[in-house]
């Protein structure tokens, strides 16, 4: 192995940088060439590929983000799209690809393995949703966010007797929501996974206004149906009496933008480092993820055909603690 390129792909995640800089300066230790690709898989089929050394990616790993950018790149769905991909790869002499995304991401690096060029995958999405890590890189830091900005509106909520709708990101997946609903002492969670009446979310917030609390959080996946607006529709149609005013605030993506946490640091580093260390050891086809602690390699088969749940149990916890 002489020469291998990294790329960043799908949703920007908190971490992002501090894994490419992993990958850069562990691969270099190895004495290889590392090569940086701009914009995906976009960048890949476009050529747009770059040496990069220890020095280019000094000061980054404390910015969110990524340093090589992302761009959706519906041409890379095709044959000709990956062909091309590698194609440009194999001009430039580049004999890997490590790439750090979340499904859709990975669902590609999969496709270029089984057109025969290795690939290792490292575990990146701020939804939770990827099958073969425990917490995959960003996913901290957007639940850190998100409490914060949960904690800051139930000041205001309490001081102006109101519900706040808190839409929180996750098309598919409800995993920021329930874990910033249970830690944010949310009133209800309204997720994909499970679904919800609306009928039953202005239940719960006319709970919490008879039990005498002076504010009711409503955290809701954007995925979820109906999500936070369409909620708030409900509830304006057809409950003039609800105890509370309601108001409705959709984080967006504020939650992917912010430096990255300690654990998030240190997870991309880990992961960084355990992708060059696949790839010297020989294997090929695999996702690096946190498992029980540990890092672990998935084939990404396994990845891309899987479906990672949450816990039906924490949804019960979150009712429990919303008394």
């Amino acid at each position: 192995m002489k020469k291998i390129a990294v790329l960043t792909s799908g949703g920007d995640a908190p971490g992002m940088n501090a894994a490419i800089r992993a990958v850069v300066r562990s691969g270099i230790e190895r004495g290889w060439e590392v090569l940086g690709v701009e914009h995906g898989f976009a960048g890949l089929i476009a050529g747009k590929l770059s040496p990069m050394g220890a020095r280019d990616v000094g000061s980054i790993l404390q910015r969110g983000g990524t340093m090589l950018g992302s761009a959706r790149c519906p041409e890379f769905r095709t044959e000709e799209g990956r062909l091309a991909a590698i194609h440009q790869m194999s001009a430039a002499g580049v004999e890997a690809l490590v790439v750090i995304g979340g499904n859709g991401s990975q669902t590609g690096s999969h496709s270029l393995v089984e057109m025969g060029f290795p690939v290792v995958g490292v575990a990146s999405t701020i939804d939770n949703d990827l099958c073969g890590s425990d917490v995959t890189i960003g996913v901290d830091t957007a639940l850190n966010v998100a409490l914060e900005a949960i904690d800051r509106l139930k000041v205001t909520a309490s001081s102006h007797q109101r519900a706040m709708l808190v839409e929180v990101m996750g098309r598919g997946s409800g995993y920021l929501a329930l874990m910033a609903g249970i830690t944010g002492g949310a009133e209800a969670v309204v997720i994909p996974e499970c679904p919800t009446e609306p009928e039953r979310v202005a239940a719960e917030i006319r709970r919490a206004y008879e039990r005498g609390k002076p504010h009711a959080i409503v955290v809701v996946a954007e995925g979820a149906n109906p999500n936070a607006q369409g909620l708030a529709q409900y509830v304006a149609e057809h409950h003039a009496q609800l105890g509370f005013e309601l108001r409705v605030t959709i984080l967006g993506y504020t939650q992917r933008g912010a430096p990255p946490t300690f654990a998030d640091r240190m997870l991309a580093t880990r992961l960084g480092v355990a992708a060059t260390d696949e790839l010297a050891a020989g294997n090929r086809g695999v996702l690096v993820g946190v498992m029980k602690g540990e890092v672990v390699a998935t084939p990404l088969g396994e990845v891309v055909s899987g479906k990672k749940a949450l816990d039906p149990h924490l949804m019960e916890v979150a009712r429990v603690m919303a008394r």
